[in-house]
């Protein structure tokens, strides 16, 4: 693109120099060095035109510089040497215009490339109490490095943080304009600019395996590709230009003058074909990097745009792809915290996935931690040791049912966990099993809301692909909303699906594993999900969201067919003034200097025009967000609340295996905590935070309903506490009382849980 820019210009300043020194000559009475002035400014254009031409011919494509060509050419033959020049110019001007506009454009791709680090800072223990620092090629990076990340520098490679805390600037990659707080433990990105102090990290990847390094290849591919959009333009020249050499040739024909065809050609040069559409589809692709979404070429813009049917795989897109702490089930009398806890503390000794997710879990709730000892871990299975004194076992059930004896609920949680998927995770204490932890792949909070945007921006059928059982698929396409579950699918069997599926349009596949990388070729647009995805699939696809949020593909749609209507917008307008120009030159009204000059200004028209895609605005409800600590400390008031959401399931679930003598002391005990910890937060939603989200929202009332909610919560609360007030104090409760009361906490529960995902929902529109 930089060589090319600078022929423009080159060309250019030829053709314009020597267009003004020409007329200088002209009007001194030099008018014979003037013509071979403008004869010489004329053929650089020419020579370039040639070169494009014969290309375009090679590649067996339209060729739309073909009326250039001949309209440069026929103003020599035809001694027109000063329209001949101004062409020349016009051309020239106009390209030089779409370099410019493509390097504007572009610059996103661009500063992602500036920003690649090159050197890292690796901390080297001298002796016990002293640390050097030496920097390093950032290729020679290890993983296990302890690196240092000075203020305002790049996080050189991929990592997990060791200080207590850092404050990342991650526009770079997601678009995410508010500094992001990451606390120790958590995972670094490379690329990512370090917005506050120092900090310390510990290299997981070296240089070439790590985040930024495969963004850069990805980059570079698609900025190496080729030039946007050429096929709109194609279509469009098929049939433009053998009507404009009609046109011209029937003015010929008719009048008997060449110089009529010559003014129809000039008019015709078809310069909103050739500059037009690919300003307004670079400047598109420029706004999707911008937004964290690379697209890898122009012409897989213009498909985007005009996609109709949308796969999805289900683990990593539709899901988080990670494990994550659906429920605790515990034994009568013990807290679900602790349970959480005794398993955390054990699994800090493992490195498998699911302890990963054990151990997060417990640190959102800001649980303590204990180190075991005598640890024995049987690999796949479990681990065993001695933790604050007392013998721990922890993982399958076969496993710690065979060091422990089980409870009556056993059966019933591992049918729930078949049903629901995921993985269990059991807790014995003394020789007993005292609780369990259900784990599994969870809906991403914003799944809902993207293909409800999907179908907004004109998508007609969602289909879910997984490698999953039926039942498991299903129970998540019900809730998703998707048209159509395919499960239990192999890699081949997605393929299969998505090319049965181009029959109803153009189509779409999301992915993020190595056994989506067939799908992901098979469709006509193929996504990746995030660069931390397997480099199969990010290989695979066309467009590749860098940021590992499904909204960012209905944000990709929405600004590619916004960019396609304005190039199409661009070319219909200036081929229409073009049009209605050839019909006035071809019965002699516009001679040739002055078509060129009008066709000048219908350059300039569209140019601006196609430079609309630039101001392309995002895709959102709302045009106020929260910013990053806000919407972590709302978030955190959620999780606080998850140990009480938990008992109160829990307390539901045992009531009828609880024994009537002990239900009236146990229901009082809940409604203390509800009373004490979840009522006052719905309180302080209500008044403190309803309305401040109800002015980011707009509207006369946008949280009416959230608040009508909050309304049956409280009356529920009413409920449950008239029904306790109601029990006879020496514990003889009736079985209707028991049912009753049954079916108010199922009920608060349900509402509880529903309420706090819409919640959810509403903070991650205002993100």
């Amino acid at each position: 693109m930089k060589q090319r820019w600078s022929v423009n210009l080159l060309i250019l300043a030829i053709s314009g120099g020597a267009l003004f020194f020409g007329l200088a000559l002209f009007w001194s009475g030099y008018q014979e060095w003037a013509h071979w002035i403008w004869i010489g400014g004329s053929v650089p254009a020419i020579t370039f035109l040639l070169y494009d031409t014969l290309r375009a011919l090679a590649r067996r494509e339209a060729g739309v510089d073909l009326l250039a060509l001949i309209s440069i050419g026929g103003a020599i033959v035809l001694e027109e040497y000063l329209t001949g020049v101004v062409i020349a110019v016009m051309l020239a001007s106009g390209r030089a215009l779409e370099s410019f506009a493509q390097r504007r454009a572009g610059r996103e791709m661009s500063a992602l490339l500036a920003k690649a680090p090159r050197t890292a800072n690796r901390l080297k223990s001298v002796d016990h109490n002293q640390d050097e620092l030496v920097q390093i090629p950032l290729e020679q990076v290890a993983p296990l490095d302890r690196l240092l990340v000075r203020s305002g520098e790049t996080v050189p490679v991929d990592g997990s943080l060791i200080s207590t805390i850092a404050l990342l600037d991650e526009s770079m990659l997601s678009g995410e304009s508010t500094p992001v707080e990451r606390k120790k433990g958590d995972a670094l990105r490379s690329g990512v600019l370090n917005a506050g102090a120092p900090f310390e990290m510990l290299a997981t990847a070296n240089a070439d395996e790590s985040t930024f390094a495969g963004i850069i290849r990805l980059v570079s591919a698609a900025q190496s590709s080729k030039a946007p959009a050429s096929r709109l333009a194609d279509r469009y020249a098929l049939w433009f230009v053998p009507l404009s050499l009609g046109v011209a040739g029937a003015a010929w024909l008719l009048s008997g003058d060449p110089v009529r065809a010559l003014a129809v050609l000039v008019v015709a040069t078809p310069c909103p074909l050739i500059l037009s559409v690919p300003i307004a589809i670079v400047s598109g692709m420029s706004i999707c990097a911008k937004r964290g979404i690379l697209i890898k070429g122009g012409g897989t813009l213009e498909q985007l745009a005009q996609a109709k049917v949308l796969f999805f795989d289900k683990t990593g897109t539709l899901t988080s792809g990670q494990a994550r702490l659906v429920s605790i089930r515990t034994s009568r009398n013990i807290n679900p915290n602790v349970i959480l806890g005794v398993a955390a503390s054990m699994d800090q000794m493992s490195g498998h996935v699911i302890a990963n997710a054990v151990v997060a879990a417990a640190r959102e709730r800001g649980l303590p931690l204990s180190l075991p000892s005598a640890v024995q871990e049987q690999g796949g299975a479990g681990l065993s040791g001695i933790l604050d004194g007392q013998p721990v076992a922890i993982g399958s059930y076969e496993f710690v049912s065979t060091l422990a004896s089980s409870p009556e609920w056993t059966p019933e949680f591992l049918q729930q966990v078949a049903e629901d998927g995921g993985s269990a995770v059991f807790v014995a204490l003394d020789g007993k099993i005292a609780g369990a932890l259900h784990l599994a792949d969870q809906i991403r909070v914003e799944t809902p809301r993207a293909l409800r945007l999907l179908r907004k921006a004109g998508i007609k059928r969602i289909v879910m692909l997984t490698g999953d059982n039926r039942q498991i698929a299903e129970t998540i396409g019900a809730a998703v909303g998707v048209d159509e579950v395919l499960a239990e699918q192999t890699p081949a069997g997605k393929q299969a699906a998505i090319e049965s599926g181009r029959s109803l349009g153009t189509t779409m596949m999301v992915g993020d594993g190595v056994n989506d990388a067939p799908a992901l070729a098979a469709a006509d647009v193929g996504i990746a999900m995030g660069v931390r995805g397997a480099a199969a699939s990010s290989e695979a696809a066309d467009v590749v969201l860098l940021v590992d949020r499904l909204d960012r593909l209905a944000e990709a749609l929405h600004t590619a067919r916004l960019t396609r209507s304005i190039a199409v917008q661009s070319v219909i307008a200036g081929m229409s003034l073009s049009a209605v120009a050839m019909l006035v030159a071809a019965f002699g009204y516009l001679p040739p200097l002055y078509g060129a000059l009008l066709q000048e200004l219908i350059d300039v028209a569209v140019i601006l025009n196609a430079l609309r895609a630039l101001q392309i605005a995002p895709l959102r409800v709302s045009h106020h967000t929260l910013s990053a600590n806000q919407l972590q400390a709302l978030r955190g008031d959620h999780l606080a609340l998850t140990p009480v959401l938990d008992h109160l399931t829990d307390f539901t679930n045992r009531l009828n295996m609880t024994a009537p003598a002990q239900v009236r002391q146990a229901a009082v005990a809940l409604e203390a905590m509800l009373q004490e910890k979840l009522f006052p937060h719905e309180r302080s939603d209500d008044s403190d935070v309803y309305p401040v989200l109800a002015d980011l929202l707009g509207g006369d009332d946008p949280m009416a309903a959230m608040s009508r909610t909050h309304r049956e919560i409280f009356e529920l609360g009413r409920r449950l506490k008239r029904l306790i007030d109601s029990m006879p104090a020496d514990g003889s409760t009736n079985s209707e009382t028991i049912t009753e009361l049954q079916r108010v906490l199922y009920s608060l529960d349900a509402i509880l849980r529903l309420h706090f995902a819409q919640e959810e929902e509403i903070y991650q529109n205002l993100q």
